[in-house]
This record gives C-alpha cells, structure tokens and sequence, in this order.
C-alpha cells in the first residue's frame, strides 16, 4: 500500500464517524505534504477539521514517513465539484461556466444528470425600441459545467 492509498484509507475511516462530512479533495506533494479539503451537508466547523486532523495524526507514523498536514474547509471561492455541494446551495446564486456561456444564475434544482438554475437579462424588445428584462429558465448538465461557484451577495 503506496502511502497516498493509506492516508486516503485513513481520511475515509475518518469520516465514515462524520456521515454529514465529505472529501471534496485529497493531495499529497513529494515532500509528503498532506492537503485535505473536506465539505459538509451543512458546512463544515473548525471542531470537524480537528477531528479528521486527529484521525490522520493518531494513524500515521512520523518514524516511518514524515509529512505535514493541513484539513481545512471548501470555502467560499473553490468551484464546486459533487453533486451533494450542488445540493447544499439550492436557492444560491452560482456563477456557472459552461462551453457556451457565463452566466450568474439562482440554483432552483439538483438531480444526478444535471442542475436547473434560474436568471434574467435585458434583451432588445422584440417590437419597439428599448431593452426588456427577460427571464431565462435552464438545465444544465454536469458535464457542460467548465466551473460553478457559489456567489456571495450582500
């Protein structure tokens, strides 16, 4: 067992405690520098990030390979990468990528095919001089998403 394949054991044991809790990335440089980003159902707490700090701690031998460690949350500004991060934002405003498009959409659904979101923009009027606002309704499947963030509004 390659030392990413244990350390990936250990997290999974870890969070298999914390059923809210999922790993949203796993890396490790060559200077055996551990990197967790965990997310959760309903956020993550920093008392989460010193539970599965304390399970890859407790697992790991300094004497038999020595690495640092760092468990930290998704945060805001890192695009989402699982469908179950796409759940715990409906009603969010995303900025979405696609191969097409950028757009600034509300999240109104999540299935396991793809997201529907929501937004408007002014378009010429059909008849007349002037702009109108226009309501855009969308489903956008997963694998047309370059990137999707979670916007922050004031």
């Amino acid at each position: 067992m390659t030392f990413k394949e244990k350390v990936k054991s250990i997290v999974d044991e870890g969070l298999a405690e914390y059923p809210s809790l999922f790993l949203i990335d796993l890396n490790i440089n060559d200077a055996n520098k551990i990197i967790v980003i965990l997310d959760g159902d309903a956020g993550v707490q920093l008392q989460d990030c010193i539970n599965i700090s304390r399970a890859i701690e407790n697992n790991l031998d300094r004497e038999e390979v020595d690495f640092a460690l760092e468990v930290a949350s998704a945060g805001v500004s890192l695009p989402l990468k699982l469908v179950r991060q796409y759940h715990k934002n409906i009603g969010r405003t995303l900025k979405i990528k696609t191969k097409s498009q950028t757009i600034e959409a509300k999240l109104l659904n999540v299935s396991e095919e793809n997201i529907t979101v929501e937004w408007t923009s002014r378009e010429p009027k059909k008849i007349g001089k002037g702009k109108e606002t226009v309501l855009h309704k969308e489903n956008i499947d997963y694998t047309d998403i370059l990137e999707a963030i979670v916007t922050i509004t004031f």
